[in-house]
């Protein structure tokens, strides 16, 4: 009985995920069709309020597979180690993105592109795991006996589109639910052609799963196939709510019912397969840990599940209603007219030296493109780092042979050169005069 407490525990986690981490990596890669710098920038403030507190609960999904359903662990991660620890380095770069972006003054179109392609690399990479585990990842006793691209099939490909069609369907939901103006509009616009798109990858997802996974889907079995047919129905209902609402108001009526949708969608995928969690027999009472496990497993996650929530639902409350975009100035006196200052009583700075100081520390301010593409470059360079020490320890499984001790000193010098040489190209640039710019 704990073991399925575990799993359910498990799914609400993974589901809680999808629902919130899945509309705002979709208006990340929506983002990336928008020409407006003034939309984007809404776009990324937007999901700096609340991107970190919804990515909790894929921690929360790993901490209890790992102690729940060990076997499962054993047996998913190292078959998916490539698409898993890119997932996680695009969301590490997307996260920078979202922060140095909400710290700008203005839009910073280099952080903006890494914010979209960080966003749909996490979506695509989250779909292809999925995809692999519902087609199968070869394993015995518990343990993955496959080979480092198993992964990759036709079914995890098509998952990996159909996943990124949903978040960008809740991206555009969420969208009309928190904009205004043109964001707004174009949220309206968008939702429409994007619900037959996901329809159709779900059929196509759905009728396809019979023939990908393994396991033979027992649907002659009456409480399975009710089951899945209500799931089925509530979510055919729930998409043409979101039809009707896309465009109309009251706004948050799409978003609500694209979740209704996500809800549905993975309880249908959970009564076709349970109790089997790896396909084709690794079931939920083969992979679950030692009772004494489960039950610390869910004192401590489960003490924890509410703490979650709690601050989820807070970070909803204090961000209620609709965005607006913050005033670019605030309405102080223009520094080159002279007059008086209202924050001090005295004059304003004159037009001359002073007036040239004070322009050219706020030009100095805004254009922070110098200072970003130092970070972004330092940044590129640890992941690249992490990545060829990740291989060097063979940790994806059967990859050692591509980079030995010999490629891991070039690699290390090189990237040493290229930090020494660009940083000291920086210095002379005057990049790294930020007291001018703070004044």
């Amino acid at each position: 009985m704990l073991e399925y407490t575990s799993y359910a525990l498990i799914l609400l986690s993974l589901g809680a995920y999808v629902l919130l981490d899945g509309y705002d990596l979709g208006i990340g890669v929506l983002s990336l069709f928008d020409r407006s710098d003034q939309r984007r920038k809404e776009y990324s403030e937007l999901i700096a309020t609340a991107w970190d507190a919804n990515e909790s609960w894929i921690i929360l999904a790993g901490v209890l597979l790992w102690a729940g359903l060990p076997a499962v662990y054993a047996t998913v991660l190292p078959g998916v180690y490539l698409p898993l620890v890119v997932m996680l380095l695009a969301i590490v770069l997307r996260g920078t993105a979202i922060e140095l972006q909400s710290a700008a003054p203005g839009y910073r179109r280099g952080w903006g592109l890494v914010f979209g392609l960080s966003s749909l690399v996490a979506a695509l990479c989250q779909g292809l795991v999925g995809g692999a585990v519902l087609s199968g990842l070869p394993h015995r006793g518990g343990m993955f006996t496959g080979g480092t691209w198993d992964w990759l099939t036709p079914y995890s490909v098509l998952t990996a589109l159909g996943l990124t069609a949903v978040y960008l369907l809740a991206g555009a939901a969420w969208l009309q639910d928190k904009t205004t103006g043109t964001a707004h509009e174009r949220a309206g616009r968008l939702g429409r052609p994007l619900l037959p798109a996901v329809a159709a990858v779900s059929v196509v997802l759905g009728f396809g799963l019979r023939l990908a996974d393994p396991q033979h889907l027992r649907f002659d079995q009456p409480l399975r196939a009710a089951l899945f047919g209500i799931a089925v129905v509530v979510a055919a209902a729930c998409g043409a709510i979101a039809w009707y609402g896309f465009g109309r108001r009251p706004d948050w009526r799409p978003f609500a019912a694209v979740a209704g949708a996500e809800a549905a969608g993975l309880l249908a995928l959970v009564a076709a397969t349970a109790p089997v969690v790896v396909p084709p027999d690794l079931t939920v009472h083969a992979a679950a840990g030692p009772r004494g496990s489960q039950l610390f497993l869910l004192i401590g996650v489960g003490s924890c599940i509410p703490v979650v929530l709690a601050y989820n639902i807070y970070a909803w409350w204090v961000f209620r209603g609709k965005f607006a975009q913050p005033p670019a100035r605030n309405g102080g006196p223009d520094p080159s007219s002279g007059a008086p200052d209202p924050s001090t009583g005295g004059p304003g700075p004159s037009s001359g030296a002073a007036a040239a100081e004070l322009h050219t520390a706020e030009a100095r301010a805004e254009d922070d493109g110098p200072w970003a593409a130092v970070v972004g470059r330092r940044v590129l360079l640890t992941l690249l780092a992490v990545a060829v020490a990740a291989l060097s320890q063979d940790v994806f499984g059967g990859v050692r042979a591509w980079i030995g001790p010999v490629g891991v000193a070039v690699c290390s010098v090189t990237a040493l050169a290229v930090w020494i040489r660009s940083d000291r190209r920086s210095e002379a640039a005057g990049e790294f005069d930020l007291p001018a710019a703070e004044k």
